[in-house]
């Protein structure tokens, strides 16, 4: 069977697995899913990650991260736009995620980037996800 949303399968294992206190989250691999890891991985939400070539199909092991009070660094982790509903913003409308305090996930023309990225490039896109 077929996933309709393997990217919210993706966001729901790494958020589950943070709530749960898991030290790593394994999922199947894909392109897409391993510019998310570097993204989160450059901006501090995950320790590292690694690609296993185990079996039919690679897997993405992120290490998790956590403060030291053992509280996950990730507090949110949202899917906006979805199979169902495609969300596109301009330049102008990619808004701040929780004051700065987060990241928006865009798919531009140039690749995936973080909504502060897209802005200093002067990009638009899909809004992939949010984290804070």
């Amino acid at each position: 069977m077929t996933m309709t949303d393997p990217i919210a399968d993706f966001l729901t294992r790494v958020r589950n697995a943070a709530q749960a206190g898991k030290d790593r989250c394994d999922v199947p691999a894909s392109k897409l899913k391993l510019e998310l890891a570097k993204i989160f991985q450059e901006e501090g939400f995950i320790r590292t990650f690694k690609v296993l070539e185990e079996g039919p199909q690679a897997t993405i092991r992120l290490y998790l991260r956590y403060t030291s009070e053992g509280e996950p660094v990730i507090k949110g982790l949202d899917r906006v736009s979805r199979p169902g509903r495609r969300v596109y913003n301009g330049v102008d409308d990619l808004k701040q995620v929780r004051g700065g305090i987060g990241i928006a996930v865009v798919s531009t023309s140039r690749g995936l980037m973080t909504d502060a990225r897209a802005r200093e490039q002067r990009l638009g896109g899909e809004v992939m996800c949010r984290v804070w």
